[in-house]
């Protein structure tokens, strides 16, 4: 025990000494980086799972999810869906100035029984990526009645393929009809097709990435951290993971301002 306690207060030492210098170098800073896209919109894209009392990392209380909604009120963040951010990042559309898309994967019933009534409370809308074959099907998620209330209500539904199977573990013919299938899916149960697309597991690779495009989705998401702006590849779009911790809450706060930071570092989006 003394001796980790020994590591963590070399570590800071370090840190405060080591910091400063490396936060005031012009090369640590990137500054071609910071030059070239200094007037890009930067948008968080927040992903969480799960929104109930189970006491597992997937799963965020919902009064800590409230707790963070609330914050993102107070700081004056606007939600916006994935087709605003892509008219953005491609057409150099207007967005609020504080642009935040929260995505939810897999379709789980404690979005629309949870998470959905928070959501309303603070005036946000949600994208929710969805396993079509468990909606309607598994008591765990939603119902197709549900996704569609949630896609009235002016939330975008999104694949998430139709069995969450990863990608990078199944062959390209699977792979299509996994893309294609939830999105026929998709469309006969809201009458609209899928434009947008989250990796099951968060795997992928350059091919399969030009697989989805090729299935006709117009973006992809996947599990790296970071912002979303005019560095991104749009069918690798970068996301903040949200889990439940000893300290949600703080952890919460911390992911949000560490991307900059990360950014200005240039230890990301490079």
């Amino acid at each position: 025990m003394k001796t980790n306690h020994a590591y963590k207060y070399i570590l800071v030492a370090i840190l405060i000494i080591i910091l400063p210098m490396v936060l005031s170098s012009p090369k640590a800073m990137n500054v071609k980086y910071m030059q070239k896209h200094k007037n890009d919109t930067k948008i968080v894209v927040l992903n969480y799972h799960k929104i109930d009392e189970m006491n597992i990392s997937l799963s965020v209380y919902p009064k800590d999810f409230d707790e963070q909604m609330a914050y993102l009120k107070e700081e004056g963040y606007t939600t916006i869906n994935p087709a605003q951010m892509i008219d953005n990042l491609e057409n150099g559309a207007p967005l609020p100035e504080k642009p935040v898309i929260i995505t939810f994967d897999d379709g789980y019933l404690d979005n629309y029984t949870n998470a959905y009534p928070i959501l309303k409370k603070y005036g946000f809308t949600a994208t929710i990526f969805v396993i079509t074959d468990f909606i309607s099907s598994d008591p765990r998620f939603m119902t197709w009645d549900q996704v569609r209330e949630l896609s009235e209500a002016g939330f975008t539904i999104g694949s998430h393929t139709m069995q969450h199977k990863s990608l990078t573990d199944i062959k390209e013919k699977e792979i299509r009809a996994e893309l294609i299938g939830s999105n026929k899916a998709l469309e006969y149960q809201l009458g609209k097709k899928a434009e947008f697309f989250a990796y099951p597991t968060g795997t992928y690779n350059l091919r399969i990435a030009q697989i989805v495009k090729e299935c006709g989705y117009k973006a992809a998401f996947t599990i790296k951290y970071g912002n979303a702006d005019k560095a991104s590849n749009i069918y690798a779009l970068e996301r903040v993971p949200i889990f439940n911790t000893e300290q949600t809450f703080k952890s919460f706060c911390q992911r949000l301002q560490y991307i900059p930071l990360l950014e200005r570092l240039g230890w990301i989006k490079i």
